[in-house]
C-alpha cells in the first residue's frame, strides 16, 4: 500500500516567500516541492512560483542549503 504526501493550501506560497526573504532554500523547501511537482494537478500560480524560485536557484539568485 503506497501513501501519498500532499502538501497543505498555501504551502508553496509561504515557501517562496521564504526563500526569496532569505535567499535559501532549506531541504525542507526541497522536499516541498518534489512534493509538489509529483503529485496531483498543481494551480497555475503554484506552478508559477515554483518555476521562479527553480530559475532563481540556476541563476545564483537563490542558494541551496
Amino acid at each position: 500500500m503506497l501513501s501519498t504526501a500532499q502538501l497543505i493550501p498555501g504551502a508553496i506560497a509561504a515557501m517562496f516567500a521564504e526563500a526569496m526573504a532569505t535567499r535559501t532554500v532549506t531541504a525542507q523547501d526541497r522536499y516541498g516541492m518534489m512534493t509538489a511537482l509529483l503529485g496531483p494537478a498543481l494551480a497555475t500560480e503554484e506552478r508559477l512560483a515554483l518555476d521562479r524560485i527553480l530559475y532563481a536557484i540556476r541563476r545564483g539568485i537563490l542558494r541551496v542549503a
